[in-house]
């Protein structure tokens, strides 16, 4: 059965642990976690979710891009599952944009992201998917790939100047 689960958040030490390979992508558990996530994150308005976000340690995230009430701007594209991501290259250019979390609700940072990357992931179906991404879909890859890391889009605001909260973002937008 499809759920929706729990976004853990801040403060959960989850969140600052490297995640594990996935070994047994075709396993129950993987396969239903890919599901969940896909559930979760639409209904949680996010355009990418990974796996330590909902208190389960795997290389493993959605990418979710979409137009919704948090990213009205975001493009269309259909959930995908990138099981152990990696980035193979990357742009000299480095970008700034607005980026929230599901886990640090409330806050947004102005993040510093490759504006192109090449990227390397097994799908769902234990296949080897190869992709250039650009622009937004290049972000959400990365702040995604982040939390893999134990990494959180805090740790690369480069000010506190460049915070602000998810209200007056709105207000803003």
């Amino acid at each position: 059965m499809i759920e929706t689960v729990p976004i853990i958040q801040l403060g959960n030490p989850i969140l600052r642990q490297k995640a594990v390979w996935v070994e047994d992508i075709h396993g129950e558990h993987i396969q239903k976690l890919i599901d969940d996530l896909i559930a979760t994150v639409s209904q949680a308005n996010g355009v990418g979710i990974a796996a330590p976000q909902v208190a389960e340690s795997y290389r493993l995230f959605i990418v979710a891009s979409r137009p919704n009430s948090r990213y009205p701007d975001a493009p269309e594209m259909e959930p995908t599952a990138m099981i152990n991501p990696k980035i193979i290259a990357h742009s000299t250019e480095v970008v700034k944009g607005w980026e929230g979390c599901l886990s640090i609700p409330g806050i947004r940072g102005l993040v510093p992201r490759y504006q192109e990357i090449e990227i390397e992931y097994t799908d769902r179906n234990c296949q080897i998917q190869k992709q250039e991404l650009s622009d937004f879909i290049a972000r959400i890859f990365q702040h995604e790939y982040d939390h893999l890391e134990g990494k959180v889009f805090l740790d690369r605001v480069e000010s506190t100047y460049e915070l602000m909260t998810e209200t007056e973002y709105q207000k803003q937008i």
